[in-house]
């Protein structure tokens, strides 16, 4: 019993990457979008393996995983749209 729920697990993982990657693929326009998605996906990979180990809560922890990393990939992207922002209207007339 114990195999089935080790694989059971495993594809839950896989399925859960190859769905963010699709996503993550299906076009994103800025890098908050894009950080938002590939946090999700890797939270929620990291995730189900803790949750896995720490008692068989995968699904548990892969939902924690996936929130955690969605808000940390939304907030680098978002930085980053912003940095990409300054530096394309950057207008030095302006400088002090």
């Amino acid at each position: 019993m114990k195999t089935f729920k080790l694989n059971r697990t495993r594809w839950t993982v896989t399925a859960v990457g190859m769905l963010a990657t699709g996503l993550a693929l299906a076009g994103c326009q800025n890098d908050a979008q894009s950080g938002t998605l590939i946090g999700a996906g890797a939270g929620a990979g990291l995730g189900a393996i803790i949750g896995h180990n720490s008692g068989d809560h995968a699904g548990e922890g892969a939902l924690i995983g996936a929130a955690a990393g969605a808000l940390g990939g939304y907030l680098i992207g978002n930085e980053s749209d912003k940095e990409e922002h300054n530096q394309r209207y950057h207008d030095p007339y302006y400088d002090y």
